[in-house]
């Protein structure tokens, strides 16, 4: 996958790249091609600046991902990309608590037994995606 660079002033730049995750793990494509395209981005000499966790997104962030051995973990590969790459994840922390995704803190905070999402996901609110859109050349939703 080929990607677009900026002209500017007659040599090229690479993009900043921030995504908008929505959609569950193994439940529709967009993580696939969210993840595939941050790889590409990446290889392309572009840079992922945040990816966050929305809606049902959010499940990408939960560490009880056990697919079956010949499919994808998710989890595992976003950790696996941050952590080469130095890309935050952050995951929307009102739709994890919706969901059952908290923290070692919210899981304190709320009295729950365990948590189930650990670094380098972070919880936080829509003001990092404000500021991941603020900080970036493009915004990329996967729905």
């Amino acid at each position: 996958m080929v990607l677009p660079f900026f002209f500017d002033s007659a040599k090229l730049c690479p993009m900043k790249f921030s995504l908008l995750v929505l959609a569950a793990p193994h439940s529709r494509q967009a993580s696939m091609s969210a993840l595939k395209f941050a790889k590409a981005a990446l290889e392309s000499g572009n840079e992922i600046y945040r990816v966050f966790f929305y809606q049902d997104g959010i499940h990408n962030g939960s560490e009880l991902q056990s697919p079956p051995q010949d499919e994808v973990n998710f989890h595992q590969e976003w950790q696996q990309l941050s952590q080469q790459h130095n890309i935050d994840l952050v995951v929307c922390i009102a739709a994890a608590l919706k969901r059952g995704i908290v923290d070692q803190a919210e899981a304190e905070r709320y009295e729950k037994p365990a948590s189930n999402i650990s670094a380098p996901f972070e919880l936080s609110g829509l003001g990092q995606l404000l500021e991941a859109q603020i900080q970036s050349d493009q915004l990329i939703t996967f729905a």
